[in-house]
């Protein structure tokens, strides 16, 4: 077993919030494998430390950066360019087999059965199931790999501008050569799935081991009530999942961070549970400075025009009082 590791990837503190949770969530579910983290430099001393509370390897990295900006912004997702540095999970050769969990993912039941399957055994992706998502996969680590994987993006970059379009060309046999590399979905299901398809879910739903929060806005980014300890609605994500993220999250992660971490993992660290001060608004705020950056904007809450036209209204009448 020792030779054998659940690998995730954080390139900054809040993206290490998520891997943290992924990591109690393993826990939770009493795997017997090793945890292992890849993490750049942007990640603070503080973050840094609860990760090695949490995992057993810890690896810094060098950033490998998507330069393909075009694809990227067709994808409306610049955030991806760094994750690139994904790729650096094939370096672990301290590890015979490993599973890649990205950090947006929770683990619902045990799945230690997946070091029972092969390289590159993965999930088809909900997008295009001719191709596998990257957020879930089974590999060997091997520095030959490693280097052949980065020498081939650098030549022919990726259709997505992601580490996933990279993958699906490089593993490009993945679509025909063996079904049994093609995992079941209950491996990494869509944490929206619940609304998408809800008679399937309603039949599979229970099979479930693994659930990922795909899409630009991460568990993290989304509005808390710290006085209740309950998820808001208007996500596009499954509540139940949600809750089940900031449960491990309130309980594991949040008592361990302070206000020397960096962007929504430091507001963070300021809420209470049971405190009607800390609905969690601080973070919130910097959660949609960062969606509103991507371009996602919550139209039909927060950021209605009617919640717009209000705080102008506001605005002007403050000035005409002065």
């Amino acid at each position: 077993m020792d030779q054998q590791a659940y690998v995730t990837c954080a390139t900054n503190d809040s993206y290490a919030l998520g891997a943290l949770v992924l990591a109690q969530s393993l826990k939770n579910a009493k795997t017997s494998r090793k945890l292992a983290v890849i993490i750049t430099p942007d990640v603070s001393d503080k973050i840094k430390g609860l990760l090695k509370n949490s995992f057993d390897v810890v690896k810094i990295v060098d950033v490998l950066e998507s330069k393909d900006e075009a694809n990227l912004a067709l994808l409306t997702r610049p955030d991806l360019g760094i994750t690139f540095t994904k790729f650096h999970c094939w370096s672990l050769t301290q590890f015979q087999k490993c599973v890649f969990l990205d950090a947006d993912i929770i683990v619902v039941q045990n799945c230690d059965e997946l070091f029972d399957r092969e390289e590159l055994s993965a999930v088809p992706d909900v997008g295009w199931p001719d191709c596998f998502n990257s957020g879930v996969f089974v590999f060997k680590p091997s520095e030959q790999t490693f280097k052949a994987i980065v020498e081939f993006a650098l030549k022919n970059g990726s259709f997505d501008g992601g580490d996933q379009g990279v993958l699906n060309m490089f593993f490009n046999d993945w679509r025909t050569s063996d079904i049994s590399k093609h995992l079941s979905f209950v491996y990494n299901m869509n944490a929206n799935v619940s609304y998408t398809y809800l008679p399937a879910y309603k039949q599979f739903g229970k099979d479930v081991k693994i659930v990922h929060f795909l899409g630009a806005i991460k568990p993290w980014m989304e509005s808390y009530n710290s006085e209740t300890g309950r998820v808001q609605p208007g996500s596009p994500h499954s509540l139940e999942h949600l809750q089940m993220w900031w449960d491990i999250f309130m309980t594991y992660v949040q008592p361990n961070l302070s206000e020397e971490c960096k962007g929504i993992a430091g507001e963070l660290s300021k809420l209470q549970l049971g405190s009607s001060a800390s609905s969690g608004s601080a973070a919130n705020s910097e959660s949609r400075r960062f969606a509103w950056e991507r371009g996602h904007v919550d139209y039909l809450g927060e950021d209605a025009f009617s919640n717009i036209e209000k705080k102008l209204q506001s605005s002007i009448n403050d000035e005409k009082k002065k």
